[in-house]
C-alpha cells in the first residue's frame, strides 16, 4: 500500500519562505510523479504543480511561478515545494498526491494515492 506524507507546514509573515516535504513509502516500483494541490479555506483544490520521476519535467502554475520551485531525491523518496515570497493568498491546506506515470506529470492526471495534507497559514 502506498503511503505519502505532507510535512512542513506552519504559520509564516507574509514575504516568508517554508519548504514543504512529500515522503513517499510502500511502492514496489519507481515510475511515479508526485504533484502538490493545495486547498483555501472556502475554496475548491487546485493543483500548484508537479515534478516527474526523474525531474526531468517540472511544472508550476501561474500563480507560484518564479516564488516556488518542486525538487525530489528518489534516494529519500521524498519531493520538496520550496516556497518564497510567500502571500495571504497562499494560505491553505497543501496535499502531495502519487501518479503513476512513467514519465512526465500533469496536475490533471489521475492520483492514485493521497497523502495527508500539511497546514500552511501565511500571516502577520
Amino acid at each position: 500500500e502506498v503511503q505519502l506524507q505532507a510535512s512542513g507546514g506552519g504559520l509564516v509573515q507574509p514575504g516568508g519562505s517554508l519548504r514543504l516535504s512529500c515522503a513517499a513509502s510502500g511502492f514496489a516500483d519507481d515510475d511515479y510523479a508526485i504533484v502538490w494541490f493545495r486547498q483555501a479555506p472556502g475554496k475548491e483544490r487546485e493543483g500548484v504543480g508537479c515534478i516527474s520521476h526523474s525531474g526531468g519535467t517540472r511544472y508550476l502554475v501561474d500563480s507560484v511561478k518564479g516564488r516556488f520551485t518542486i525538487s525530489r531525491d528518489n534516494a529519500k523518496n521524498t519531493v520538496h515545494l520550496q516556497m518564497t515570497s510567500l502571500k495571504p493568498e497562499d494560505t491553505a491546506i497543501y496535499y502531495c498526491g502519487l501518479e503513476n506515470m512513467v514519465a512526465g506529470c500533469s496536475i490533471n492526471g489521475r492520483i492514485d494515492s493521497w497523502g495527508k495534507g500539511t497546514l500552511v497559514t501565511v500571516s502577520s
